[in-house]
C-alpha cells in the first residue's frame, strides 16, 4: 500500500451482501508508462499529486501499486444487451474505493483494463490504447457540455499487447464516477431472488444518490421516479447536442443519471434520425431517435425488480408499475420540447411551437444538414455553407423563426438562451479518429489540441474554426467499435 496519497476511502459498497462483488486486486502490468493525466479533475477530487512523478502515477493507476485505504474489488450485475438478458459483471474492472474530497462529495475511483475477474467470461479483461483515450477524450466532452458523466482521471499504457482483431497498445483508465450502480445490478440481485439484499440495495442506492427520498412511504417506488427523471434529462441532453451512445444495454444505464461506458459512441454530424455508428448495432437499435424509446424500455426492465417492494400483492404491483412506467412517454415528450425551444431561443409559449420544431428538423434531414452547425447558423450566420439555406422553405421558416423570437421577447435574451444550448464544438468523428490514430503512433499533439477546444464548447473563437468542420463526404460512413 502507498501512503501519504491524499486519498480518503470510505468504502461503503464492500459492506453489502457478499454476492454484490468479488475482492481482489488489479493483476500487476510490465511497464507502466502514464499517457495522460486530469489535474483539473484531481483537484476537483481533492488529490494533490505535486511531490509524485509521472512514473509513480503510472504504478498507481495501473494498479501496480495500491493507495493506502483502497479495497479492490469488481462488482457484480446484469444486463440486456441488444434485448437479451446475460449475467455479467466487471470483467475488466476493478473499484479501487469510494473517495471523499474535502466537501465530503463521494466519488467511485475504478480501473478499467485491470485484469480477468471473475466476471471475465473468458475475456482477457484488458483494454487497448485507442478506446481508453476515446473514453477520456469523449467523458470530458460530455462533462463541459454540462451534462452528468462519469469522467476520466488518467490512461496509463501497460507495456503489453492486448489481442482484438490485430496486436493493440494495452492502456488503463481510472473512471471517476458518483457510483457504478446501475439498473443491471438491481437485476442481478432480482436474478439471484434474494429479497433481503435488494432491500439493503434499495436503501442503499437512496442513501447515497437521493437522501431526500429517505422518509418517503415507499423508497423503491420513489426511487424510480427520481431515476426515471434523471434519465429523462440525460437523454434530452444528449439528443441536445447530437450524441449518440451506442450500447444502451440496461447495464449502462446508472442510477445516478451519469453516462457511463464510452464505447461505440460518436457525435452526429448530419442530421438524420435513424444514425448509427456502432459497429454491432446492425438494426438500428440505439439510434440517435430510439434513445429515449431505449431509455423507457430500460426502465421498464428496472420496475420489474422493484415488483416485490412495491407491493406484496404481485396484482397490485404491476398495476402500479405500468402506471409508473406509463409516465414516461409525457415527461419526456414534455422536457425535450423545452429543451428544443432553448435552442431556438423560444422564451415564452405559442401553440404553433412544437410545428416549428418538427419543421425545421425534417428541412435539417431533406437537406442533411450539419446539426450543430444549423442551430450555431441561427445565431450569427457564421457556420459553413449548407445547401438547407438555400431551401425555399427554409428561408420562408427562417423568416417565421425571426418574427417568432421578436415578438414576445427580446432578441438579445433569445440569442444568449441559445448560445447556452447550443455548443459550437462537439468532438466531430474524424478529428477524434486523426487525434486517435497519431496518439497510438506516440504523438499526442493532435489529442491533446482537440481535448483543449471541446473542454470549452460553447466559447467561439475563429483560430478555431477547423474544428466545426463536418466530415469530408467521402469519410462520412463511420464506424465505431465496443474495444473489448
Amino acid at each position: 500500500m502507498m501512503k501519504n496519497l491524499n486519498f480518503n476511502f470510505d468504502n461503503t459498497y464492500a459492506n453489502l451482501p457478499d454476492l454484490m462483488a468479488t475482492k481482489l486486486a488489479p493483476i500487476a502490468v510490465k511497464k507502466p508508462e502514464l499517457i495522460i493525466f486530469n489535474k483539473e479533475l484531481a483537484d476537483e477530487l481533492s488529490l494533490d499529486f505535486s511531490n509524485i512523478n509521472d512514473q509513480e502515477l503510472a504504478e498507481i493507476f495501473s494498479g501496480n501499486k495500491l493507495p493506502e485505504g483502497s479495497l479492490p474489488l469488481a462488482q457484480a450485475y446484469c444486463g440486456h444487451q441488444f434485448g437479451h438478458f446475460v449475467m455479467l459483471g466487471d470483467g475488466r474492472a476493478i473499484l479501487l474505493g469510494e473517495h471523499l474530497n474535502k466537501q465530503g462529495k463521494r466519488f467511485d475511483i475504478q480501473l478499467k483494463g485491470s485484469g480477468q475477474t471473475p466476471y471475465s467470461r473468458n475475456g482477457d479483461g484488458r483494454a487497448a490504447l485507442g478506446p481508453m483515450l476515446r473514453e477520456y477524450l469523449i467523458s470530458e466532452a460530455i462533462h463541459a457540455l454540462n451534462i452528468p458523466t462519469t469522467r476520466s482521471l488518467a490512461v496509463v499504457s501497460t507495456g503489453e499487447d492486448v489481442q482484438r482483431e490485430t496486436n493493440l497498445k494495452g492502456a488503463i483508465l481510472t473512471r471517476i464516477a458518483s457510483s457504478h450502480l446501475r439498473v443491471g445490478t438491481f437485476q442481478y440481485v432480482a436474478a439471484k431472488q434474494d429479497l433481503e439484499t435488494l432491500k439493503k440495495l434499495v436503501h442503499y442506492s437512496v442513501d447515497r444518490h437521493y437522501p431526500e427520498l429517505k422518509d418517503e412511504t415507499n423508497p423503491a417506488i420513489s426511487l424510480f421516479k427520481a431515476v426515471m427523471k434523471k434519465q429523462i434529462k440525460l437523454i434530452v441532453n444528449w439528443m441536445r447536442v447530437s450524441f449518440i451512445h451506442g450500447v444502451m444495454n440496461t447495464d449502462n444505464m446508472t442510477i445516478s443519471g451519469e453516462t457511463i461506458d464510452y464505447g461505440p459512441c460518436a457525435f452526429m454530424d448530419q442530421y438524420d434520425p435513424k444514425t448509427v455508428f456502432s459497429s454491432i448495432d446492425h438494426y438500428g437499435r440505439y439510434a440517435f431517435t430510439n434513445q429515449p424509446v431505449i431509455a423507457n424500455w430500460n426502465l421498464a426492465r428496472f420496475v420489474e425488480t422493484l415488483l416485490p417492494l412495491i407491493n406484496p400483492d404481485q396484482e397490485q404491483a404491476l398495476k402500479i408499475a405500468e402506471n409508473l412506467i406509463g409516465e414516461f412517454d409525457d415527461l419526456y415528450q414534455d422536457a425535450f420540447h423545452e429543451m428544443m425551444k432553448k435552442k431556438l431561443g423560444f422564451i415564452t409559449d405559442e401553440d404553433n411551437d412544437k410545428m416549428k420544431i418538427n419543421s425545421l428538423l425534417k428541412l435539417m434531414h431533406k437537406n442533411q444538414s450539419d446539426y450543430t452547425n444549423t442551430f450555431r447558423y441561427l445565431i450569427n450566420k457564421k457556420t459553413p455553407q449548407d445547401k438547407l439555406l438555400n431551401d425555399p422553405d427554409f428561408i420562408i421558416w427562417e423568416n417565421e423563426w425571426q418574427k417568432r423570437i421578436e415578438r414576445n421577447q427580446s432578441k438579445e435574451e433569445a440569442i444568449k438562451l441559445m448560445m447556452q444550448n447550443n455548443p459550437i464544438f462537439i468532438p466531430r468523428n474524424h478529428l477524434v479518429e486523426e487525434a486517435l490514430s497519431d496518439a497510438n503512433d506516440g504523438n499526442m499533439e493532435k489529442f491533446e489540441k482537440l481535448l483543449k477546444v471541446i473542454k470549452a464548447p460553447y466559447h467561439d473563437h475563429t483560430d478555431q474554426f477547423m474544428y466545426t468542420n463536418p466530415a469530408p463526404t467521402g469519410d462520412r460512413v463511420y464506424k465505431t467499435f465496443c474495444g473489448t
